[in-house]
């Protein structure tokens, strides 16, 4: 018998396949925005690569991206969280007024608890009441900023107790520069991707936002899950809170007020899909990262903090219009 001869794919065809795959990666695009990006700014001042700015970048990212890994986690589940900058905000005028009198440890329990408690209350308006996570957040953004400038009073509350302040602290590594806050980010983000990849917590996750109804006859108990995401995302507020008085000791009800939206601008500019199911810290973390590096290269360039939005804007459209497009391409 003779044998059939195998037919040899051209080298430029497995070259094709090959970027195609990469280029559908998750974190291709996002990586290659960071990149290009840095490169541009780097040509347009001298000043953007050095190692005190990319210092300055990082420190100035830090509450959004703490956050951005709550709402990463919400995202995921195929939610959105409108109030968790608002839920943060709120935790940095409890953990200053509470400290006052209590002193620091007692103020950032008494500040988990708060914060934990809002997450749990949108969690269980979600999973209990089965109503739109859009509708439950926005309700509470809304009450939540309101309840926040009653309390303080519209006043700002300055701290100076050592543990209050203790992440805006500096160190050296080497001769680069930077802060506990830094760590404290980073740390969330390792946390936080380990339990998403290496748990069955994360496993569930991803389950309950990719496809509810194959979740459900698995066994995974979606309202149980989204109900512990959105407890989380409540924690997380919270070291977000403690951060944001470590980077400017002092709280301000009117501070970070577009804080819920840059969140989901550096989650959707990672990666992760509005639909759920697909995504991960990583991807935020860079898209924080761009998000960094988008404001401080053109505040470097001279460009008005008007334009910065609008160029930011436009990167959110693109990544949502990028994100469509390959779930059409992978659908079929």
């Amino acid at each position: 018998m003779t044998p059939t001869p195998t037919m040899a794919v051209p080298t430029g065809g497995r070259a094709k396949r090959g970027f195609t795959r990469l280029a559908q990666a998750p974190l291709f695009g996002s990586t290659v925005a960071l990149i290009i990006a840095i490169i541009v700014f780097s040509a347009l001042s001298p000043r953007f690569l050095t190692p005190a700015n990319f210092s300055l970048i990082l420190q100035q990212s830090i509450v959004i991206g703490i956050l951005a890994v709550a709402q990463t986690l919400i995202i995921l589940t195929a939610g959105i969280d409108l109030s968790i900058g608002a839920i943060a905000i709120l935790g940095t005028i409890v953990l200053a007024m509470s400290s006052g009198s209590a002193g620091a440890v007692a103020g950032l329990l008494l500040t988990l608890v708060v914060c934990v408690a809002f997450g749990a209350l949108n969690g269980a308006l979600v999973t209990l009441l089965r109503l739109p996570p859009f509708i439950v957040t926005l309700g509470a953004f809304t009450a939540i900023v309101a309840a926040t400038r009653l309390i303080a009073g519209s006043q700002t509350f300055p701290v100076t107790d050592p543990l209050l302040t203790f992440l805006g602290t500096s160190f050296k590594i080497g001769s680069f520069v930077t802060t506990y806050g830094v760590i404290a980010m980073l740390l969330v983000y390792l946390v936080v991707g380990y339990a998403l990849t290496q748990t069955a917590w994360g496993k569930h996750v991803y389950a309950v936002g990719g496809n509810p109804a194959a979740a459900r006859l698995s066994g995974v108990k979606s309202d149980r899950t989204i109900f512990s995401v959105y407890v989380v995302a409540g924690v997380i507020a919270m070291i977000a809170a403690w951060a944001a008085l470590g980077r400017i000791p002092n709280a301000d009800p009117n501070a970070y007020q577009n804080a819920n939206l840059e969140t989901i601008t550096a989650v959707v500019i990672g990666g992760t899909s509005l639909f759920g199911g697909r995504g991960g810290v990583l991807g935020t973390l860079i898209g924080t990262l761009i998000v960094g590096v988008l404001r401080n290269g053109l505040t470097l360039a001279g460009v008005d903090n008007l334009y910065q939005n609008i160029a930011t804007g436009i990167l959110v459209v693109v990544a949502v219009a990028a994100d469509q497009f390959m779930r059409r391409k992978s659908s079929r």
